[in-house]
């Protein structure tokens, strides 16, 4: 698995991925997809990320730009539903919208918009007991309660499910 996936609107693709990978998948709309530009990296946000790890697989959000379920099947553990598909764009608070042609094209986490500490959870604020849910972070938690929200959102959101397959569903 090279990273190098595009799938159009109604498409569909089974993906075998060896027991020790770990990855991301990334869902944009009205994107340019140049296959020589990704060299690697992940989707640049904000975007709707899920991110795996097999054998412990965990999912994170740091932007959204569309709505995602993310479907285990067969697995043993946690094996939760984690979905978020209210229309976080159509509710982005103004501060953390991204606007294309003056529209809400996708809204940003509090860290990407802002870039402080007690966002980002960096810093003084690098730690659980420092770091805490803020107003930006609960916005997303209230629509879409299984997402992870900030960077020490575990207890609700980071879901533990073996040898499990996955259907994500970017819609």
């Amino acid at each position: 698995m090279d990273g190098r996936l595009e799938l159009r609107p109604g498409e569909s693709v089974d993906i075998n991925a060896p027991q020790a990978w770990s990855g991301r998948f990334w869902g944009c709309c009205s994107c340019s997809f140049d296959i020589s530009r990704l060299s690697g990296a992940g989707g640049a946000p904000p975007a709707t990320l899920a991110k795996f790890t097999l054998n412990s697989p965990v999912d994170f959000y740091d932007g959204y730009n569309m709505p995602v379920s993310i479907f285990p099947t067969r697995g043993s553990g946690e094996c939760k539903v984690v979905t978020c598909v209210s229309d976080l764009n159509q509710n982005c608070l103004k501060d953390l919208q991204v606007l294309r042609n003056g529209r809400v094209a996708a809204c940003n986490s509090a860290c990407m918009a802002f870039n402080k500490p007690e966002y980002c959870c960096t810093g003084a604020y690098g730690t659980p007991e420092t770091c805490k849910p803020t107003d930006y972070s609960k916005v997303l938690k209230v629509s879409c309660p299984t997402s992870y929200s900030y960077a020490y959102d575990n207890l609700t959101s980071t879901f533990t499910c073996k040898g499990a397959n996955y259907v994500i569903r970017f819609c």
